[in-house]
């Protein structure tokens, strides 16, 4: 749906709302009796007028969303990566705004069309003027280097950054950490990080992946291949107990798929989905 139409049907709801709220007492208290409108004026008082005044500034404050975000949705909607980035340039490196939300938008934006460089250009300016944002977005800042083939840069980014990044990203980070390691042959230090996510991690994505991994890539170069197909078989087995089938382990990843760090792996989680099940 079109932001503007979401923005609509949502508006049309309140005012549905407020009119029914505010008319109702008018058509029922001739049926009541006096007694009621002697209630209801009470409760209007306390209940039902300041109801009417709180969907009153949400729906204001709707609008004005709308109108200050207006160029920004529309961009969204069109998918407009080139203009997006063109746009958030101008908050960010003009304007000055190293907000969270647009820092990630413009380095989303310019993965999406593959500058790459323009990501790690990015996070030197936001790391002077903000570090903060840097580590909310770990993950994008680590994924661009992962995909413009500086996979040494990358486990070295991710190790850097394991422990200021935020909580809910720990487990993906740590994940990448090991992918990246992986990516750059040094299978001794990606092995350890694989097995303990593929035992332990709470995310069924990143238990299956690691599995996967450590079965597909890793055991023809471990120095203990038997334990490292155990561990792998474990971790698949985790997976299999809490996902059952293919068709939920699709909607796990259907759930993040428009996190940009899970858009890039896609065809591995497909991969792992397929040798799981």
């Amino acid at each position: 749906m079109k932001f503007k139409y979401l923005i609509i049907a949502f508006s049309i709801i309140i005012i549905f709302i407020i009119l029914v709220t505010a008319l109702m007492p008018l058509m029922l208290s001739p049926q009541r009796g006096e007694g009621f409108a002697l209630l209801f004026t009470e409760n209007f008082r306390y209940i039902t007028l300041p109801l009417l005044i709180f969907m009153a500034l949400l729906l204001v404050c709707m609008g004005i969303f709308f109108l200050f975000n207006y160029r920004l949705l529309s961009l969204l909607e069109r998918e407009d990566w080139p203009a997006l980035a063109y746009y958030l340039e101008q908050k960010i490196f003009v304007k000055r705004r190293y907000s969270n939300r647009n820092v990630r938008l413009l380095a989303s934006s310019y993965l999406v069309i593959s500058d790459y460089q323009s990501v790690l250009k990015l996070e030197s300016k936001v790391m002077l003027k903000k570090p903060s944002v840097v580590s909310k977005n770990v993950l994008i800042f680590g994924a661009a280097r992962v995909l413009n083939g500086k996979h040494e840069e990358a486990a070295a980014f991710f190790r850097q950054h394991m422990e200021k990044c935020r909580v809910k990203d720990k487990q993906w980070v740590r994940w990448f950490l090991g992918f990246s390691d992986l990516l750059a042959g040094s299978f001794n230090k990606a092995e350890p990080v694989f097995s303990s996510l593929a035992a332990a991690s709470s995310d069924a994505l990143i238990s299956g992946l690691s599995s996967y991994f450590l079965h597909a890539s890793i055991f023809k170069y471990s120095l203990n291949p038997q334990v490292c197909s155990v561990n792998a078989e474990n971790g698949r087995q985790r997976v299999v107990k809490a996902i059952r089938n293919i068709n939920n382990w699709k909607k796990e990843a259907d759930k993040m798929a428009s996190d940009i760090h899970i858009a890039i792996i896609r065809k591995y989680i497909d991969e792992a989905g397929e040798w799981l099940f």
